[in-house]
């Protein structure tokens, strides 16, 4: 179990985000949550993972603002690009164990917190790999991308990781119009989503994104 900090107050903060959200998580999934959050706080002190260093801030802006997407993620396999400190792979990797995870990231120290928190964790469902976007190989049913790049440069450097018939889902603050419109050839965004993330007043949006050949098959 956690050993964060007013644990109750956390456990209860974050079952209470999961329910507004609508998703079934059973209490083991909620304190392996919080078992990845006391990671990250403790962690972060020394490898600068997160700007993010009060734990009941990331519980809404960390764990909630990844599961917020869970209801769009499809398919047996998951890329997370970019992930960072492991978001939102790693909670999403929590929430569904019977799905294979991948945690793409170029960055040392965070693929080797990574690591660490797939061995304490027990994530036999999620690997890691360090390498840049463009470098990473295989494709995947369903790909996250947290807000890295435009989704023109998101889909010019790991389009080719995306399944022909794979869902892209891209995490965004606000989505111009002009954004959405210059995605590459043989790629549409399908749809825009706005997410209600519990707690957090910042705008959250999911843009999902087809390959253009898979829109005409499904046609």
């Amino acid at each position: 179990m956690s050993s964060l900090p007013d644990h109750a107050k956390l456990y209860a903060r974050l079952q209470a985000g999961v329910a507004e959200l609508g998703l079934a998580v059973a209490p083991a999934a909620c304190e392996q949550l919080l078992d990845y959050l006391e990671l990250l706080v403790r962690w972060n002190a020394a490898y600068n993972l997160t700007a993010v260093r009060d734990p009941g801030e990331m519980v809404e802006r960390h764990l909630l603002d990844s599961l917020a997407v869970a209801p769009f993620v499809c398919g047996d396999s998951l890329a997370d690009l970019g992930t960072g400190a492991g978001l939102p792979g790693i909670p999403l990797a929590i929430l569904a164990p019977e799905r294979q995870h991948v945690l793409i990231d170029s960055n040392g120290k965070k693929t080797r917190f990574l690591r660490e928190a797939v061995r304490i964790l027990g994530l036999a469902n999620v690997r890691v790999e360090q390498a840049r976007v463009e470098d990473a190989r295989g494709q995947y049913a369903c790909i996250t991308a947290r807000a890295f790049a435009t989704l023109e440069e998101m889909l010019r450097l790991g389009g080719h990781l995306l399944a022909s018939d794979g869902v892209w889902l891209a995490l965004k603050g606000l989505l111009k119009k002009e954004e959405i419109l210059g995605v590459p050839a043989g790629f549409v965004v399908a749809e825009v989503q706005p997410l209600r993330v519990p707690g957090l007043g910042a705008a959250r949006h999911v843009a999902i994104i087809k390959r253009t050949h898979a829109q005409e098959h499904a046609a």
